[in-house]
């Protein structure tokens, strides 16, 4: 799985300025949205806000990765903040959340794509090595190198 792929200088904020976890949400959508990403920002929006209401995408470590399958999706996308003060996202760990990965796929491709993404990302971030370079990038380049090793 190509995950830098995914990505696009659009949707990267190193660091983004948010207090809680909705504006964290709807920043990183207004940057698939400026990477093409995105036909209908607010059907992705609801599906990605529905999705929270099911259970938390925190998965622990400091890390989140809401996800949402839509017909607002015209491209898959990854979007990805590191955020400049932790917040909480009632995480499995309780713990708050410093960096976010945000997944965006076609509602017609998500079982596939989607599993792809979640579980490419999932194996590095069980590492703790890889957790720690991820939370010590300074910029686009530099995360793009670091999921190079994805």
């Amino acid at each position: 799985m190509n995950i830098q792929g995914l990505l696009h200088e659009q949707s990267i904020f190193i660091p983004l300025q948010a207090n809680e976890k909705n504006a964290v949400i709807e920043a990183m959508i207004d940057g698939l949205q400026a990477a093409g990403c995105l036909s209908d920002k607010q059907a992705y929006l609801d599906a990605v806000l529905t999705r929270e209401q099911t259970g938390s995408t925190g998965i622990g470590f400091g890390v989140a990765i809401p996800h949402g399958k839509s017909s607002g999706v015209s491209q898959a996308g990854l979007a990805f903040a590191k955020l400049s003060e932790p917040t909480d996202w009632q995480s499995l760990d309780g713990e708050p959340v410093k960096a976010v990965f945000m997944i965006a796929v076609p509602e017609e491709a998500a079982g596939n794509d989607h599993l792809k993404i979640l579980i490419a990302l999932s194996r590095k971030l069980i590492d703790s090595e890889f957790r720690e370079q991820l939370m010590a990038v300074q910029n686009a380049s530099q995360l793009t190198a670091l999921l190079e090793t994805i």
